[in-house]
């Protein structure tokens, strides 16, 4: 098709794609050009910030290394990645335990650990948590799931993050007892600004955001029979739960973290923490992700 005007550019586009024998191909690459030429239409941006757009996005690419992916950052920041697992998990949280992101640091080679066993594998100073939590389908336990935990540093930093932190330090991973239930010992999180040195901060900074996440606990439970659940748990007195750089947070994942009372369960003294939390899973598939970064 010859182009007489810029009315016949998405027509022209949408033409040349309609040969695809792909149905999902050819109706996701069609949408995506129908939306995106709408917003060009919208915008109008010069040729100079259209050129600074094609940059921002090979910068991006050009970002990622072994231990970093600004591409799921990126989708991260801008709602896009919480839009997607809200539309694919748990029935927005009215059924089943809202999903939510799996962040870049989660591991498939996490220790195994006994139930009620730690996952503090090297100094960590910090006030203990305790937590218990329990798996069901129905209403009914889960037994034999496995359960991945993880999560930050009281200084805000992964394992995988900091050369200097234990191998698998703050991990571990569970398996539920005839009851659904698996209990560990750890640290409680706290809050970590996501990385800024590339493009994302950039935006950042011109949209005056903060980069901040509020602190919480991973989970992802694998048990065939049921859709892979991946989810977080916020600390509930978190300054930045109403702000969270990636929306994140969901009513629901908000969890009931108590500042414990006394001496701790295992007799130590110093302040303490506990989660008491419920899992809820949906029928579906089994499936591990693959891990965002090495």
């Amino acid at each position: 098709m010859i182009i007489d005007g810029e009315a016949a550019v998405t027509p022209a586009v949408l033409e040349a794609m309609a040969a695809s024998p792909d149905a999902r191909v050819k109706d996701v690459t069609a949408a995506l050009v129908r939306h995106l030429h709408a917003f060009i239409r919208e915008v109008r941006p010069t040729e100079a910030e259209w050129e600074y757009g094609v940059e921002f996005l090979c910068r991006i690419g050009q970002t990622n290394t072994a231990t970093h992916n600004e591409g799921v950052l990126f989708s991260d920041s801008i709602g896009i990645s919480t839009l997607v697992c809200l539309l694919n998990n748990g029935n927005e949280g009215s059924t089943e335990t809202a999903a939510a992101l799996l962040g870049p640091f989660w591991r498939d080679n996490s220790p195994p650990t006994e139930n009620g066993g730690s996952i503090v594998r090297g100094p960590t100073p910090g006030p203990k948590l305790f937590a218990s939590c329990q798996v069901l389908a129905g209403g009914k336990p889960v037994a034999g799931a496995r359960v991945d935990a993880w999560h930050s540093s009281p200084e805000g930093v992964y394992e995988n993050q900091d050369p200097n932190m234990a191998p698998m330090n703050l991990r571990g991973q569970f398996i539920t007892d005839a009851e659904g239930r698996f209990r560990f010992t750890s640290v409680k999180p706290a809050g970590y600004p996501v990385p800024t040195h590339g493009p994302v901060g950039d935006l950042l900074r011109a949209q005056l955001r903060h980069p901040f996440r509020p602190a919480h606990l991973h989970f992802l439970i694998l048990k065939e029979g049921f859709k892979t659940l991946v989810t977080q748990v916020f600390v509930d007195d978190d300054e930045h739960l109403e702000s969270d750089v990636v929306f994140g947070v969901t009513q629901a994942l908000v969890g009931g973290y108590q500042l414990g009372q006394g001496p701790a369960p295992d007799g130590s003294e110093g302040e303490w923490w506990s989660l008491d939390y419920t899992f809820h899973l949906e029928p579906g598939e089994a499936r591990l992700p693959t891990p965002p970064i090495a």
